[in-house]
């Protein structure tokens, strides 16, 4: 895979340039994940906020998360699509809610990790040969 690569939101009016690879990639299986992708889980790449730019409007919303921090989200003000999550206490890391339509190569996208496993649903079989973590790690 070859940087930097682009992304957008569902309308197009967010976009963003990834310059390099990710952190980690998760599959995350807690209800509010669910809610948010309406999915069994929600896909989230771990990326160092020097390594995105973003271009766009976007809108603000937060809510406290299980571990006492806040987690706050940047959405399209146009189509609604979420675009990332943040902690506003630790803006140096961005959690962003990937859509890798279009891409010539999707795998760097594939989850190494799936968090909140006790909240999964019970239908979804969690591939052989990736870390599982039964709350977040």
């Amino acid at each position: 895979m070859s940087y930097p690569i682009e992304g957008q939101c569902q309308c197009g009016q967010v976009t963003y340039q990834l310059k390099a690879a990710p952190q980690m990639v998760a599959a995350c299986h807690c209800t509010e994940c669910q809610k948010l992708a309406t999915a069994p889980f929600s896909v989230t790449a771990l990326v160092k906020a020097e390594d995105i730019e973003f271009s766009g409007e976007m809108g603000e919303w937060s809510r406290p998360a299980d571990s006492g921090n806040t987690n706050a989200a940047k959405f399209c003000t146009s189509c609604g699509n979420r675009v990332y999550h943040f902690n506003p206490q630790d803006a140096a890391m961005i959690k962003l809610k990937l859509k890798p339509v279009g891409l010539e190569d999707d795998t760097m996208f594939a989850p190494t990790a799936h968090l909140w496993v006790k909240e999964k649903v019970s239908w979804y079989t969690i591939p052989d040969g990736v870390k599982v973590f039964e709350e977040q790690p």
